[in-house]
């Protein structure tokens, strides 16, 4: 009798911040963890913490409201299934057991008050599982009532610590009632200096190859940097500073309007800058890069252990394979015939980028037939558009992009317009990379069949290639001969001439 397969481990992961609480629900497919779905409420917990570090009841209301709908949605889920932890607020209210009391009437699943450096290390834990970045790396997140700090090698913290200061707690002691200026802001720039000036030399000595934000005000910096013509994303002074000054050209908080300024997070972008930029000026940062990942995500993967893995995006790559029944054999043929031609190319245009249009080679020649399990027509439409519409853990939004594209027109006809940088890439070594790719597709297109050739030798100009075998190595494969004659007048449209014999 064969043995019933067991369902799909599902599985939640909870985060009761000061400004929102956030619920992850995934399950494990293939040895990967896959998100179901995500549910975000902004209840304000820090807003209802006064002086005396007493929570209103009005506050808690609030919380207890939202875990009454989160419980709704977890209804059948086993207790070892579900983590809930609490951060800031919570730790710091004195009547915490008053919550805690009045949640457990509505949500029968425990709920964990976790210190600032437990805090610290799971966010940490949380960049590194979504992150591609290799190395020693410094991670912030700046959340309502606190901001955390981790300095950390791979998924290995060094340092982590947590202190207290958060763009909801910011806002109402240094603007109260809403109110902006200079000086305030300035109030509460100096506030958050003091307030992380001892962790200064020990960091640095540390020292990070990468620095990685993470949650609410990072998150929002970023997207408002991208709606304002800052393709790459990039967090850096130069663009902090030019952020500050038009924030404080309004006279309120709530008035703030900017591109990409969501109106729920007007009236804490101002607050979390002033933190965002003391973090600048105490660890030196030059650049910082947004991560998805944050506390929920690090009691996520922390629920198992499995997935702490050297190299997040095989592990992505390996688990998309198994779900879309990937020919893993065909994908190495590729895969090592478009990495032999990469090796050949001269005509780099960003050539500092070598070792990562190297690594998105190799991951397109291993995913680009995922959509192969929906049909074999319009193959690669399928694949563009399941890999565009995948969370891709390792891979950030320009370099999910920059795959689909590739899949996208790596068969059939392909014009120049098709094309179009993305952000950090330049549109030559796109194109480059393209070409590349779509020569090792069709070196391969016998599959099991193909005859690999002795000698393949790729000579690259601006807009000159030729392809060399061996001798008569063509005349013995007339189909590639003739697939490179198709090619010819495809790359022809793309400005390239290409050459082979």
């Amino acid at each position: 009798m064969t043995k019933p397969v067991a369902p799909p481990r599902e599985f939640a992961a909870i985060d009761l911040g000061s400004n929102s609480f956030h619920m992850i629900i995934a399950r494990i497919v293939n040895g990967s963890i896959q998100i179901l779905s995500r549910l975000k409420r902004r209840v304000r917990l820090a807003d209802g913490l006064d002086s005396q570090q007493v929570l209103s009841q009005a506050a808690i209301e609030r919380g207890v409201a939202c875990l009454a709908l989160f419980a709704d949605r977890l209804k059948g889920f086993a207790p070892e299934n579900v983590k809930v932890v609490g951060t800031y607020t919570l730790r710091r209210a004195v009547n915490k057991a008053d919550f805690l009391a009045q949640a457990q009437a509505v949500f029968p699943y425990p709920i964990e008050i976790i210190a600032g450096e437990e805090e610290a290390r799971l966010i940490y834990s949380g960049v590194s599982h979504t992150q591609p970045e290799k190395g020693r790396k410094l991670v912030v997140d700046i959340g309502g009532g606190s901001t955390e700090m981790a300095i950390g090698d791979d998924f290995t913290p060094l340092r982590a610590e947590s202190r207290h200061m958060g763009c909801v707690s910011f806002a109402k002691r240094f603007f109260e009632n809403g109110t902006l200026s200079q000086a305030q802001f300035e109030q509460a720039y100096q506030h958050a200096m003091a307030k992380i000036a001892d962790l200064k030399q020990d960091y640095c000595e540390l020292g990070w190859r990468n620095v990685l934000g993470s949650s609410g005000t990072i998150k929002t910096v970023h997207k408002v940097l991208l709606a304002n013509q800052y393709r790459d994303g990039l967090i850096t002074e130069p663009r902090l500073q030019t952020l500050i000054e038009r924030c404080l050209q309004f006279p309120s908080l709530k008035q703030i309007e900017l591109n990409g300024l969501l109106e729920e997070r007007a009236d804490v972008l101002v607050p979390g800058l002033a933190i965002l930029l003391a973090l600048f000026h105490t660890f030196e940062i030059q650049s910082m890069r947004y991560s998805d990942g944050a506390l929920r995500e690090g009691v996520m993967y922390g629920l198992e252990r499995q997935f702490q893995v050297d190299d997040i995006r095989q592990r992505t790559a390996d688990a998309l394979a198994k779900q879309f029944d990937i020919d893993v054999a065909q994908a190495k043929r590729v895969e090592q015939t478009a990495l032999q031609l990469f090796e050949q190319v001269t005509v780099w245009k960003n050539r500092r980028q070598g070792d990562e249009l190297r690594s998105m080679l190799k991951w397109v020649s291993q995913l680009h037939e995922v959509g192969i399990v929906i049909n074999h027509l319009n193959l690669h439409k399928h694949s563009a558009y399941i890999i565009s519409q995948t969370i891709l853990p390792g891979f950030d939004y320009e370099q999910q992009s920059l795959l689909t594209m590739l899949i996208r027109f790596h068969l059939k006809t392909v014009q120049k317009r098709d094309i179009r940088s993305i952000n950090r890439y330049q549109y030559r070594d796109i194109l480059t990379l393209l070409c590349v790719f779509r020569l090792a597709i069709l070196l391969n297109r016998s599959r099991q069949a193909t005859i690999t050739p002795k000698t393949l030798q790729l000579n690259t100009q601006r807009h000159e290639w030729q392809l060399r075998f061996e001798p008569n190595f063509l005349v013995n494969n007339p189909l590639v001969l003739n697939d490179l004659q198709e090619e010819k007048a495809i790359l022809a449209e793309l400005g390239i001439t290409l050459a082979f014999s």
